[in-house]
């Protein structure tokens, strides 16, 4: 396909996902099943078109001064591609199937326009009322941080360490380019998608299939090794999900001690059976019903609460996620987030440890909540964040947002991770 049929192809995605209210994914999923003439390598440029057209929503209508799927996509293709307005319409001469070019009125908005001058919702990328909770957490750099947060993402993953090495890891997938992270000790890096390009399948690579490494953010695995969790412990990961926290706990503590593996939500603990027989992770015991987390009340060392959230801070992976989200929803988190930290409290020992994490950046659900915590549980008290992060990543602070209350936050423009939030609390009675 040309570029003409690609840039139609995501107009059509996005009129679907606009028509019904339905994500990015499923659009994608039902276009390449009803074209299947299109290629792999069609298939990924169309899919880049779409997520950039998400990531730069109002920045891309904007410039275009239309907040249609079909400004969003021009305007993003102006954005990202480092085309010009007439280039593209060279490009569209004569292909049937692309789109009708730029029009005059569209060729003139393009022209006068510059996101400079552009309200500050604009340029963040973010909808109106998010504007506001992000300068919350980040201060005069908000709008810098929300627009990080509609580029492209890199491709992270997790060496496990109980069967491979980093250097290991790096040569096995050396044809695309991988680096080392810049905080995460094993951690593994493949640069954000170029172009119309496509990251590699890693998870169809034979190291993969040997459990030698998981796909992680960055900023997942920094939560993690921040947890404290230590070989011989005993820690509970209270809401555990697919497993991911779960395997770099279970890492980090040499396949000694336990780690106890629940979620609320069975469905979710589904994956995580085959990705502990794949890394061989001996230590994890999955915990199915919440009758048989009595046993544990007030012995953990360690409790992680991986915290139902907006998920504000994975916005450069989930860019429809961005859109859909409501007041509403964060009010429902947020009260979700208080009754799993209650719950939680009840299973670390004297002297343990609370991990508390998101992947928000929204302080309500982050510092505030912790402070609402605090003030209802006496028997609790916040550890020194500096000097934990400083332990864990030593002459690293700067990479982390660490000054404004209780925890740790880190984002794309400061840490190059996803959004995340992690807060370490002591029992103390």
């Amino acid at each position: 396909m040309r570029l003409g049929g690609r840039i139609a192809a995501a107009i059509e995605v996005l009129e679907d996902m606009e028509r019904r209210h339905r994500p990015s994914a499923d659009a994608l999923k039902d276009w390449g099943l009803s074209h299947r003439f299109a290629g792999a390598g069609d298939r990924a440029a169309i899919g880049n078109i779409v997520y950039d057209a998400l990531r730069r929503r109002r920045s891309a209508g904007w410039l275009v001064d239309s907040d249609t799927p079909r400004g969003q996509v021009f305007g993003a293709l102006l954005l990202e591609s480092g085309e010009t307005a007439e280039g593209i319409n060279a490009t569209l001469e004569g292909d049937r199937f692309a789109p009708a070019p730029l029009s005059a009125q569209e060729l003139s908005a393009i022209a006068g326009r510059n996101l400079s001058d552009a309200p500050q919702a604009v340029r963040a990328d973010c909808p109106d009322w998010c504007g506001p909770l992000i300068e919350a957490t980040f201060g005069d750099a908000w709008i810098d941080e929300a627009r990080a947060l509609s580029a492209r993402p890199p491709l992270d993953l997790r060496v496990n360490t109980l069967l491979s090495t980093r250097e290991r890891v790096l040569s096995e997938l050396s044809e695309a380019a991988p680096t080392a992270t810049a905080l995460a000790p094993h951690g593994v890096r493949i640069a954000p998608i170029a172009g119309n390009g496509r990251h590699p399948n890693v998870q169809a690579e034979p190291a993969f299939q040997k459990g030698w490494f998981e796909v992680q953010d960055e900023g997942s695995q920094i939560a993690a090794e921040l947890s404290g969790a230590r070989p011989g412990m005993q820690v509970l990961d209270l809401c555990a999900g697919a497993g991911g926290k779960t395997l770099a706990l279970a890492a980090a503590m040499e396949n000694s001690g336990q780690v106890h593996a629940f979620d609320a939500e069975k469905v979710r603990l589904a994956p995580i059976f085959d990705r502990l027989r794949r890394a061989e992770a001996r230590n994890v015991q999955v915990v199915a019903r919440p009758s048989d987390l009595e046993p544990l009340k007030g012995k953990m060392d360690v409790v992680l609460v991986d915290a139902p959230c907006t998920g504000s801070g994975t916005w450069r992976r989930r860019p429809d996620a961005k859109w859909r989200l409501t007041p509403k929803q964060v009010d429902v988190r947020r009260a979700e987030q208080a009754r799993v930290l209650a719950d939680a409290a009840t299973y670390v020992r004297p002297g343990g440890r609370l991990a508390y994490v998101t992947c928000s950046v929204f302080r309500e659900e982050n510092q505030e909540q912790i402070g609402r915590f605090l003030s209802g549980a006496p028997g609790f008290e916040p550890l020194d964040h500096r000097e934990i992060f400083e332990r864990a990543f030593p002459g690293k602070a700067a990479r982390a947002h660490l000054a404004d209350g209780p925890g740790i936050v880190l984002s794309p423009l400061r840490t190059g991770t996803d959004g995340f939030y992690f807060a370490a609390l002591r029992r103390t009675a």
